[in-house]
């Protein structure tokens, strides 16, 4: 098992809509697939087209079982037609009590043991967090193996991914007092992406000086990103022959082959 988080310290900049399809996108690809919603605004939650609960805080905080808050995502909402699909996908869902998981849980291991209950049962667990560092945020980085950081081609959004990289480092100590090993990188993933902006352009130029091959391919921006999230649908469901549907197929193209390169980081 495996546990990758999303993550940037700036708001607006995709981290849903990637988390979403790559979650999606392994469960069509035959994986046991559990998305968990750590935003208390429950933008995850609502993309899969369920109401918000408390169920990562029951889970984390009330100690609930697993088949107690583990909902189904309906294949229905991101199969193609022409591809069966042959894993599963569910997800932990979130609402406003979420925020005050790390202030109710005096467990700072509690995200760590209760993942590890999944060992034989999941194979990916991909964590959708908010922009706002937080305890909660503290939790995260001492279970997750790997951080994927979805980012705009902008000022504010480099800053926010600036903080990110500079919060997980903080973090790595932390972990050594636990025996963990480091957080990979797994990638950043310029989003919404206008290729005929020269703003766009000059940073994503900028962006792939500072971090290299970390840079992943960007997602350049259409409506059918957003007119699919409005119908609680994938891409590739929506509008399976479009540009969009490619892209989002490349997206987690590159995560299988980036993601096979990553350790589970606990002892």
């Amino acid at each position: 098992m495996k546990i990758i988080t999303l993550l940037n310290e700036k708001g607006g900049v995709g981290k849903t809509t990637v988390a979403f399809h790559i979650a999606a996108g392994l469960a069509v690809a035959g994986y046991r697939v559990l998305a968990v919603d750590a935003d208390a605004q429950g933008s995850l939650t609502d993309t899969m087209g369920f109401e918000p609960s408390a169920g990562l805080y029951d889970l984390i905080v009330r100690n609930r079982p697993f088949k107690d808050v583990l909902q189904f995502v309906n294949p229905e909402i991101y199969e193609l037609a022409s591809r069966k699909v042959t894993g599963q996908l569910f997800l932990l869902a979130s609402n406003a009590e979420t925020q005050s998981i790390a202030t109710n849980s005096k467990d700072a291991l509690a995200f760590v043991r209760r993942f590890a209950e999944l060992e034989d049962a999941v194979d990916y667990i991909i964590i959708d967090t908010s922009p706002t560092p937080s305890l909660l945020h503290g939790a995260i980085y001492l279970s997750t193996d790997a951080i994927l950081y979805p980012t705009k081609c902008e000022y504010l959004s480099f800053r926010g991914l600036q903080n990110s990289f500079k919060h997980r480092e903080d973090n790595e100590q932390y972990r050594t007092q636990f025996n963990f090993g480091s957080i990979t990188n797994l990638g950043i993933v310029p989003n919404m992406y206008r290729h005929k902006t020269l703003e766009h352009r000059e940073n994503l130029e900028e962006l792939v000086d500072v971090y290299g091959d970390l840079v992943w391919k960007p997602i350049p921006q259409s409506t059918i990103w957003t007119e699919s999230t409005r119908v609680h649908r994938t891409v590739w469901n929506y509008a399976p022959n479009t540009s969009a549907a490619a892209q989002g197929w490349n997206l987690l193209k590159t995560f299988l082959e980036t993601v096979k390169y990553v350790k589970p980081t606990k002892p």
